[in-house]
């Protein structure tokens, strides 16, 4: 019997924060626990990954976002997509 690896799928990214607010990274798909590699807007070593396996500090990619207000809705960094509330009506 051959097993096959299935590779993961990216997670899905959620809203592209406002110019001047903070992405919400809470997922830990964001980091990288094994290796560190270069941030693609420092060069510096982070294990923190964008949504598209992008390595990038997460103030790296706040900062880009607030200095490229046009380019952010092309969706390079997003927030997670966060969970709906349950509201309990009882």
């Amino acid at each position: 019997m051959t097993r096959t690896r299935v590779k993961k799928p990216l997670f899905e990214p959620g809203l592209i924060p406002a110019p001047g607010t903070l992405l919400d990274w809470r997922d830990s798909q964001h980091f990288d626990r094994w290796q560190e590699r270069p941030c693609a807007l420092c060069e510096q070593p982070t294990p923190m990954l964008s949504h598209y396996r992008e390595p990038v500090h997460k103030a790296c990619a706040d900062d880009w976002i607030a200095a490229n207000p046009t380019e952010v809705r092309l969706g390079r960094f997003a927030s997670d997509v966060q969970p709906k509330r349950r509201r309990d009506d009882a």
